[in-house]
């Protein structure tokens, strides 16, 4: 028993000792250390019986075989299996959290895998490279890995590991890392977990080191064997083309964000009132919409709000938004005494020359102050939800009546525009976003319509700012299913008065 593998010793014991109480047989595969320095486990099979005499185990029958390719080809399979079902579907900590799982404890204690924020350069000031943790898998009894900031710079281990695109393992005793070679908290989680080695796996996407797995074998447990290190390599090997995708879909999505994001105006200060506005892209790492906002101060002196969706998740349907919002704007900018709708219409007639946009949906309003402290507010609905009025005191309610949708754009040329009126009085607040505000999986839209008019009423404030109230409306983190764009304006002539 001095000779198994401290990890196997406590089920081998069990297995020779239920087997010692009759006359079953015992067929085990466990390590066995080998002569030699360092030290070293190989497979063995283990197959005996007990020899009673008088109830008592006289002796044992049985053979001692070498065990290694066995069970290498067993766990290998086992083990690709496990992570089979990993796809680029999937988003990248979540492909992580799958790998990491199919091999804590079968190959090691613990498995941290760390995505590299800037593969390719150092920082100018330190020469660190950074990465972030993506995930963690730690067997029964490991320490748990300390809080790690986002930006965690990398240790010469890392650095090399990196360089060469090569597993690097060091071994030493237990809890006594080599000092120089790991970052100062890894030294110190690998301290309490009584570690014996780090090995570092790099995870090679297109000929670049992406990733890196950092495994290690812990709570004094021996360093793994060559045979184990193997197969690790070959599991984050197999995952490297779903990899692959994710990583793409992530890039994509990110440069659709930058573009998107590039045409999110910040909103201009209003004399005898105040706008604000939020984008929130929906928690998923291969979508991303066609949402956006727009506000725009025209020539006599009137407010110009917009907000629509163009239909899809893609970089197409970014690169569409990026179009309608930028039209819209111009043609609202030179619309003269043409009213919301006459816009709209222009922007359908020429989306349909030159946009690849199956179906746009959009609100356009015109806000002009008048007598009274009062905003008159004339808009146009194509295919949008209705706008959001909060009045200063009272229910807030959807105006379903002043703006009745007319079809989206891109659907019929030459359809229909019509426009709706009405007026804001000081303290009211007119709020425009897109569907995903109130979508939820599983409920209906006019539900969730209900649900942000009754949060819009508990929320309201007059002192709180406009921006504050817009971003306690949107939906806890993880819950929203498609992206948001909100964009909302306070009539307010005593904080911001005309002159």
């Amino acid at each position: 028993m001095d000779a198994v593998h401290p990890k196997d010793h406590g089920t081998f014991a069990e297995q020779w000792e239920a087997t010692a109480q009759g006359d079953a047989l015992l067929d085990a595969v466990v390590r066995i250390r080998q002569e030699g320095d360092p030290v070293r486990y190989r497979h063995m099979r283990i197959v005996t019986v007990p020899v009673l005499r008088d109830g008592a185990v006289a002796e044992w029958i049985g053979t001692v075989a070498d065990a290694e390719d066995q069970w290498r080809v067993r766990t290998r399979d086992r083990l690709l299996e496990r992570v089979s079902a990993v796809s680029s579907a999937q988003s990248l900590p979540r492909v992580f959290a799958s790998t990491a799982a199919a091999v804590v404890p079968d190959l090691t204690d613990a498995l941290a895998i760390f995505q590299l924020r800037y593969p390719d350069e150092a920082d100018a000031g330190t020469g660190a490279l950074y990465a972030t943790r993506v995930r963690t898998a730690l067997a029964d009894g490991v320490a748990p890995l300390g809080p790690i900031s986002e930006d965690f710079a990398l240790g010469a281990l890392s650095r090399e590991t990196i360089d060469r695109r090569q597993t690097r393992m060091i071994t030493f005793p237990p809890g006594q890392p080599p000092e120089g070679f790991v970052s100062d908290a890894s030294a110190a989680w690998m301290e309490r977990a009584r570690a014996t080695s780090i090995a570092l796996i790099p995870i090679v996407i297109d000929g670049r080191t992406a990733a890196l797995a950092a495994a290690s074998s812990c709570l004094g447990n021996p360093p793994p064997a060559e045979i184990e290190l193997g197969l690790l390599e070959e599991v984050l090997r197999s995952v490297e083309e779903p990899l692959r995708r994710t990583l793409e879909l992530q890039s994509i999505r990110n440069t659709a964000l930058v573009l998107q994001r590039s045409f999110l105006i910040t909103p201009p200060p209003i004399r005898g009132g105040e706008v604000a506005a939020v984008y929130h892209p929906a928690s998923t790492t291969a979508e991303i919409g066609g949402d956006w906002y727009d506000a725009t101060l025209l020539p006599d002196g009137a407010l110009a709000l917009s907000i629509g969706d163009v239909a899809g998740h893609d970089l197409q349907a970014a690169t569409e938004m990026t179009k309608a919002s930028s039209m819209l704007r111009a043609l609202a900018y030179t619309a003269g005494t043409d009213g919301p709708a006459h816009t709209l219409s222009r922007l359908d007639q020429v989306t349909h020359g030159v946009s690849t946009a199956a179906l746009i949906t959009a609100m356009h309003a015109v806000l002009r102050p008048t007598t009274g402290h009062r905003w008159q507010v004339t808009l146009s609905n194509a295919g949008h939800p209705p706008p959001l009025l909060i009045p200063a005191a009272g229910h807030p309610r959807h105006l379903t009546g002043a703006a009745t949708p007319d079809l989206p754009l891109c659907v019929t040329p030459g359809a229909a525009r019509h426009e709706g009126e009405f007026d804001l009085h000081d303290g009211d607040i007119l709020l425009l976003y897109t569907d995903g505000l109130v979508e939820r999986r599983g409920t209906d839209i006019s539900e969730g319509m209900d649900q942000l008019a009754h949060r819009a009423a508990a929320l309201r404030s007059s002192d709180r700012s406009l921006s504050a109230f817009l971003k306690d409306l949107l939906p806890p983190a993880g819950e929203a299913i498609d992206d948001i764009a909100v964009i909302a304006f306070r009539a307010d002539r005593t904080r911001h008065p005309m002159a």
